[in-house]
């Protein structure tokens, strides 16, 4: 009688396995009246099979079998996983406290050793916040605010730690130009002198390469990789003369840089095309004023126009609720110039192809990451909700249903 009961229970257990099978492993089939791929034109009535964390499958509802054990989820609009291509959280939190605001050391003024991943943290609830939004994945770490504050990295916006958060431990190192690279009072406090400082080390970044015993402190380590170009500077630089000397620097050492913010690029955009370096454009409602004076609404498409690889951004915010959302960035760029799908680009696609991780997000095809955002309605409209979110092939939204 025992044994009957012991099978008895290993039947049950099977059976209840089997039907968790779809939760455990991402066995799901999201269905949109119109899906966004961004690897080709929307599909209506279009299907999305998940399968292992992994996009399994995309196309038309008439063509695709849904196997009867997926979980099906429905929503009006469904876009890839939104990518912010900078941003601070993680580092900086929403309490707006000294023990949560980490992406700003005053100690120097020039600190590329920095990792953001030593500082990031993976259960702060700005993350969350982002996230219910369809945001998946941040470009994120140090801040604008010293000559060089840190590295930056990106993450996935969900994880129960850094390092299953973490798509790229080190991916470029932050730099401000302008009036904003002092804010801790530090030198350097004039542009002349924030140059020279930097030129000075990439000088000896340079003369460290060409030893045969390289220095092992981490400082020329990560500026090491800087001159062989593995790995870009981020250089915040909103003024036009700041944009044109960071280009000037990089082609002088010719490194690889990102411009971010570029609040006066509307003004010489035919430089920056030139330059073939790409920007990160300012959130777009970001206020005006000092090195944002010609801020403009439509910066970004008209950078776009130009023909220069963009992508939106949070950015940095100074204070509570410490993050903007790149949703509405993208919107409000949509909405002066920039376009429905374009908008939808520099937040997907676009983004991931700036920051090197196209392979793996910003677009609903076979064998990417199956990360999806869900809406009741065009995502740019503000009365719009975001109904659901998958990262890694897993429900991370309590909204779905």
């Amino acid at each position: 009688m025992r044994i009957v009961n012991y099978g008895f229970r290993i039947l049950l257990i099977t059976v209840a396995l089997t039907c968790l099978l779809p939760s455990v492993y991402g066995q799901l089939a999201v269905r949109g009246e119109i899906v966004h791929t961004m690897a080709g034109e929307p599909i209506t009535n279009g299907v999305v099979l998940i399968n292992g964390g992994k996009i399994t499958a995309v196309g038309p509802a008439a063509s695709i079998t849904i196997p009867s054990n997926y979980r099906v989820i429905s929503a009006k609009v469904v876009t890839p996983g939104l990518i912010d291509a900078h941003s601070v959280i993680g580092l900086n939190g929403y309490l707006n406290q000294p023990h949560d605001q980490m992406a700003l050391d005053g100690g120097a003024s020039f600190q590329p050793e920095l990792r953001a991943t030593d500082a990031y943290n993976a259960e702060e609830k700005l993350i969350e916040v982002v996230r219910q939004y369809g945001i998946t994945t941040i470009h994120t770490g140090h801040q604008p605010g010293a000559l060089v504050s840190g590295q930056t990295m990106i993450a996935k916006t969900w994880g129960k730690n850094v390092d299953e958060a973490t798509i790229v431990p080190t991916a470029m190192i932050a730099v401000t130009l302008g009036s904003a690279a002092n804010a801790s009072g530090r030198s350097p406090g004039t542009r002349a002198k924030q140059v020279a400082m930097l030129r000075a080390e990439l000088i000896k970044a340079q003369e460290n390469e060409a030893k045969t015993d390289k220095p092992k402190d981490l400082k020329s380590q990560i500026m090491g990789r800087v001159i062989r170009r593995e790995i870009p500077l981020l250089v915040t630089a909103e003024a036009a003369q700041d944009i044109m000397t960071a280009i000037r620097v990089a082609k002088e050492f010719n490194i690889r840089i990102v411009l971010d913010g570029v609040a006066d690029g509307h003004l010489i955009a035919n430089e920056i095309k030139a330059s073939g370096f790409p920007v990160i454009v300012h959130p777009t409602m970001a206020r005006p004023g000092g090195d944002r004076a010609n801020l403009s609404l439509e910066n970004a498409s008209k950078l776009r126009a130009a023909g220069i690889p963009i992508a939106l951004q949070s950015g940095y915010e100074g204070y509570v609720p410490k993050t903007r959302i790149v949703l509405f960035e993208a919107g409000m760029a949509a909405a002066n110039g920039l376009g429905q799908r374009n908008a939808l680009a520099a937040v997907t696609i676009d983004a991931a192809r700036l920051l090197g991780i196209d392979n793996r997000v910003g677009s609903l095809v076979v064998g990417k990451d199956a990360d999806v955002a869900m809406y009741d309605g065009d995502p740019f409209e503000f009365t719009t909700h975001c109904t659901g979110v998958i990262i890694n092939g897993k429900v991370v939204s309590d909204v779905v249903k």
